[in-house]
């Protein structure tokens, strides 16, 4: 167990879930994740993010967990990953870079950020569900030359079961309900699903 603190806890599974009750990240209703699923609970990690002391002792807590991997840099995806990846990198000493999707609406690195070959790349989000987002990160971080050694959450909601081809870790695993649109009881039941999320519906 870490021995960062917040609000005088450590950092395990309980303590992150307070802090999403704390700062109001934990929204119970009928929502549409960034897979396309929908489920009746969605963690809008951006409400405790943006509290810097609580971003900082996150990425530490996750940054304990690669302290001996030698990461050289962290990339996270755009938009949901670059605050907790940049405290990742802070608490590591590590560059901190973000990939973003490109015209085919694939992930790459932009904006001049570049990868040295088989540079040591700890690939880093706030929320995983299916591991999409991670995959696609870590693809564009392999294409860009690196050598992406493990990849780390805030959040792990589908029960450990994502697979993402790398060694992953999260400061607390979920087992969250969610639905496939075309049978969502939510939707049988006349509930609308909204997005939250910063990616447009």
């Amino acid at each position: 167990m870490s021995e960062n603190s917040t609000n005088g806890h450590a950092v395990d599974q309980n303590a992150v879930m307070r802090l999403f009750e704390e700062t109001g990240a934990l929204l119970r209703g009928h929502f549409v994740l960034t897979s396309g699923l929908h489920s009746p609970n969605y963690l809008q990690c951006a409400r405790v993010l943006q509290h810097p002391n609580h971003a900082e002792t996150l990425g530490r807590a996750i940054a304990d967990h690669f302290r001996d991997s030698r990461v050289s840099c962290v990339v996270a995806p755009a938009l949901g990953g670059i605050v907790i990846g940049h405290e990742v990198a802070r608490a590591l000493g590590s560059r901190s870079i973000f990939t973003e999707r490109d015209s085919n609406d694939e992930m790459t690195l932009r904006r001049g950020f570049s990868l040295d070959a088989d540079e040591r790349v700890l690939v880093v989000e706030d929320v995983i569900t299916t591991g999409g987002s991670t995959r696609e990160t870590i693809e564009g971080a392999i294409s860009a030359g690196g050598k992406v050694i493990g990849a780390g959450s805030i959040i792990d909601r589908s029960g450990g079961t994502a697979d993402v081809g790398v060694p992953r870790f999260a400061l607390a695993t979920l087992q969250v309900e969610t639905y496939d649109p075309a049978s969502c009881p939510l939707c049988a039941a006349g509930s609308k699903a909204v997005k939250p999320g910063s990616r447009r519906q």
